[in-house]
């Protein structure tokens, strides 16, 4: 598995564990896989759930963790200080640009809403032109199953183009999840505008 296409990767994940153990569990896998690798962390700066055992994992396995945080999680007293790098923005917003400009690819792991959210819009960026960078689906126990099925349903109803189904690649492995994304190539990019292109 040849990963040198990345320096850094944003990992997006859950401010809880879950309930399952195997959660946490391959969120440590993931954060010393990174390290091992060679292969910076960027992430949302929490010390708390699957954020935390990302970040706490690939820095016990000598690896780099940037954390960027909003000022308002970090007055919640969430932050992981013992971060590579720690920096603090004034919004989810500018975090989420930030976490793209550094990251050289995305993976989510289990999380929420801002898990979902922050997959999905990176996900439509690239459907966008706005980046090519490999999007990827770590489908921890099938818990992404009825998400990868509504991207399915999107395509079969004619909302979502089968070639910005495949910006996707999913994976229950974490190490052949990251081989796919070092073999990803966005194909070129159309104008979204007209109607046949939605």
């Amino acid at each position: 598995m040849s990963l040198r296409r990345f320096r850094h990767l944003c990992v997006f994940c859950g401010s809880s564990a879950g309930h399952d153990p195997v959660y946490a569990r391959t969120a440590r896998e993931v954060g010393r896989l990174l390290a091992h690798e060679g292969i910076g962390v960027v992430y949302g700066g929490g010390r708390i759930g699957m954020m935390g055992a990302v970040a706490e994992a690939a820095l016990a396995a000598g690896g780099t963790v940037l954390g960027i945080i909003p000022e308002a999680l970090m007055r919640s007293e969430i932050a992981f200080q013992g971060l590579t790098e720690l920096r603090v923005v004034r919004s989810m917003h500018e975090r989420k640009q930030m976490m793209a400009d550094a990251a050289d690819g995305f993976l989510a792991l289990p999380g929420g809403f801002g898990t979902f959210e922050e997959f999905c819009e990176i996900l439509t960026w690239a459907q966008l032109g706005i980046h090519a960078k490999p999007c990827g689906l770590l489908n921890v126990s099938g818990y992404y199953d009825p998400l990868i099925a509504m991207f399915d349903r999107a395509v079969a109803e004619g909302f979502v183009r089968e070639r910005h189904r495949a910006l996707m690649v999913a994976d229950s492995d974490p190490e052949r999840l990251l081989a796919a994304m070092a073999r990803f190539e966005a194909g070129a990019t159309e104008p979204l505008l007209a109607p046949e292109n939605a």
